[in-house]
């Protein structure tokens, strides 16, 4: 009994323990919970003071930025454009515009009642609008009475998706009379003109109702813009060219503040940040430039209750100079004009239409004059047509003028000497026709080859480089690495490859992919390959400089807008330099040696350029081909003329360019040709030395 007494005390002992120990368990927990409590509360306290106390001021300016959008303004104006002497050749031409952008909450109804209330105070040209917008403008007057028109079974199958809305609004097009249309006055149709140009496009955007509006029309609509609610006068800007079209296509185009970026150049330009209503520049300079010229917008923060508030003003676009000088590249294009119109009057130059000059500095790649006109004969008037983008994207077979380049390569592979005596016969391939020179020239050196322009010198030259071995009459085959090896020393020179002009759109012309013997021979005297005017500029310049190919530019400078022009220069086009030719100085100064007598009494290019200059520079003929009657199929052989030539050859300062196409039918029975380049070349060169010495 003891012993279990003993037991039970220990078993009352133990059950006495639990208990005890359960109860500080729980006291620990709640000690726990309480000091979470007031931790959390700590932080939560110190976090509010935090907020409220030290970032009191950040938080305020980010709910009013929440509250507050910032919006920018409408496109500002852009920079000027100059051409090298400070003359202003393309500016800004204020203009006041009325404008509407939908406000919230705006009804139909009220949209009509303010087309009236305008159409009462401007004058418009409403000749634009179609009678399907008229339709549409009398639906929305009688909405009620064109909804009756539609049959119940139409409505029905609209229910159940037989037809779509589409098919429903046609139905009302189609069901207003005649007499219902012919109701309207012209003041109706103005008011309807009006509500086609408030609604045309995005709702959000602002759109142009009238530009070069009155003063009178400014003022009054200025003084009911309660009334007008949405509409808006502001003075908008324009594009002016103080020299009319001279090099008009070159300066490019902007797009409208109506159209605003083109759709082909949405994604571009979005990317950049743009909006779709913004205006930029859509072609060459405008668009090369584009980042240069853009001005900056004024910021505005756009509140709840609707008002803007400016906090940041716009400015003006940067301006550029260019390398042009206005009244050189005006006088050029009137001396390709005369003469294109006299070359018309010529006999057998029906299928001659446009021609290309190019002035440019040979030691920094300047280009000073840059002129494409192409003439068309309408109701019995010949008109011109700017082409100057021709100059980059306009390919020719160029003919003999590329010779200097196939000397070089003659001499780098050894397959021409200094000073190589060769006579001028025909060369005879079997199977083909005999190739010859313009005429028998006799015995030839290096010098005069290029002097009298002979084909067999240069395909003697070819035959070498090919690896070919000739005999009259007799197949000829050559290595075909030929081609490259002429192809590469042509490259850089600058002929068929992008010059690095800074224009869009500049093309490299044609790459000729046959390898036969006779291909290569054509190759040598500039018959097979074609390359555009840019590129002749830039062959020539390389001679002229002893071998650099330099890139030609028109961008001379960039200036911060002040109100004093051209004071604060931003940045100074400097001269880029693609490659150097691989050749020696001493092949380079045979070839202007050849180049050199060319111009002299007896050479090809005797009367292009006065001697009293010194020039030196290689023309060339080529055969050429025209579609005359449309059909797809060359049918008619033209010949083309080429000319490129700098002044004074001991010291260039000047390279000139003339292209022209087509100047007459080619035709061995028939001496008859025009002269048109040697014309353009002489006159031009005269005028530029008239002006620069």
């Amino acid at each position: 009994m003891r012993v279990r007494s003993r037991n039970l005390k220990n078993k009352k002992f133990v059950k006495y323990k639990k208990g005890r120990n359960s109860k500080d368990s729980i006291g620990k927990r709640y000690n726990v919970l309480i000091a979470l409590i007031i931790i959390m509360m700590t932080i939560l306290i110190s976090y509010l003071f935090y907020i409220q106390i030290i970032k009191h001021r950040y938080y305020v300016e980010k709910v009013n930025s929440l509250a507050n959008n910032i919006v920018l303004g409408s496109s500002t104006p852009r920079g000027r454009i100059y051409d090298r002497n400070g003359n202003v050749i393309v500016d800004n031409e204020a203009i006041k515009v009325i404008t509407y952008k939908k406000k919230m909450g705006t009804t139909t109804k009220e949209e009509i009642e303010m087309c009236y209330e305008l159409a009462n105070i401007i004058e418009l040209n409403y000749s634009k609008l179609s009678e399907k917008n008229l339709k549409k403008f009398w639906i929305k007057n009688h909405d009620d009475l064109i909804n009756e028109r539609i049959t119940k079974e139409e409505w029905q199958k609209l229910s159940l998706r037989e037809i779509t809305n589409s098919d429903i609004e046609s139905y009302k097009l189609d069901r207003i009379t005649d007499e219902e249309l012919n109701s309207y006055t012209d003041f109706d149709k103005k008011a309807a003109y009006i509500y086609y140009l408030m609604n045309n496009g995005y709702s959000y955007d602002e759109k142009v109702i009238k530009k070069n509006v009155s003063d009178l029309e400014y003022s009054i609509v200025a003084e009911n813009l309660e009334s007008l609610n949405g509409f808006d006068v502001k003075i908008d800007w324009e594009r002016s060219y103080p020299y009319g079209d001279t090099l008009r296509s070159i300066l490019g185009n902007v797009s409208t503040s109506e159209n605003g970026i083109p759709y082909e150049m949405k994604d571009d330009y979005i990317s950049k940040g743009y909006s779709l209503n913004d205006r930029v520049g859509i072609s060459y300079l405008e668009y090369q430039y584009e980042d240069i010229l853009k001005g900056v917008k004024d910021k505005y923060r756009a509140s709840n209750n609707g008002s803007n508030v400016l906090v940041e003003a716009g400015s003006r676009g940067n301006d550029i100079m260019l390398t042009i000088d206005i009244n050189l590249q005006k006088e050029v294009e009137e001396i390709v004009k005369e003469q294109m119109i006299r070359a018309k009057k010529e006999k057998n130059t029906e299928y001659y239409n446009k021609s290309f000059v190019i002035i440019s500095n040979p030691n920094t790649g300047e280009i000073l004059a840059m002129v494409g006109k192409q003439i068309v004969l309408e109701n019995g008037e010949y008109k011109f047509y700017d082409y100057a983008p021709g100059i980059i994207n306009y390919s020719v077979v160029s003919g003999s003028i590329v010779k200097g380049a196939s000397h070089i390569v003659g001499y780098n592979t050894e397959a021409l000497k200094i000073g190589e005596i060769r006579y001028d016969t025909c060369i005879k391939i079997a199977s083909t026709p005999k190739k010859c020179s313009w005429k028998y020239l006799g015995r030839l050196d290096d010098i005069s080859a290029l002097k009298y322009s002979s084909n067999t010198y240069q395909f003697n030259t070819a035959i070498k480089v090919g690896e070919g071995n000739y005999s009259y009459g007799y197949p000829l085959t050559v290595n075909e690495k030929a081609f490259k090896t002429y192809r590469d020393t042509f490259n850089q020179f600058g002929l068929g490859v992008k010059t690095g002009i800074d224009l869009p759109n500049e093309t490299v012309g044609y790459k000729g992919d046959g390898t036969v013997a006779g291909l290569l021979l054509d190759f040598a005297i500039g018959q097979y390959d074609t390359y555009t005017p840019i590129q002749l500029s830039q062959y020539i310049n390389t001679i002229a400089n002893g071998g650099t190919r330099i890139a030609p530019y028109l961008l001379k400078a960039v200036y911060k807008p002040t109100s004093i022009p051209l004071t604060n220069l931003i940045e100074e086009r400097n001269t880029t330099v693609l490659n150097e030719v691989d050749t020696k100085d001493e092949y380079l100064d045979r070839v202007k040696l050849g180049f050199q007598a060319v111009m002299e009494r007896g050479g090809t290019g005797s009367g292009y350029i006065d001697l009293k200059y010194k020039p030196a520079g290689k023309t060339g003929t080529s055969q050429s081909f025209v579609d005359t009657d449309g059909d797809g199929v060359i049918d008619k052989e033209t010949l083309s003329n080429t000319f490129a030539a700098y002044a004074p050859y001991d010291n260039p300062v000047v390279s000139f360019v003339v292209v022209s196409p087509d100047i007459y039918v080619y035709n061995n029975r028939s001496t008859t040709r025009s002269y048109v380049n040697m014309r353009i070349a002489k006159e031009v060169s005269k005028k530029f030395f008239e002006i620069y010495q």
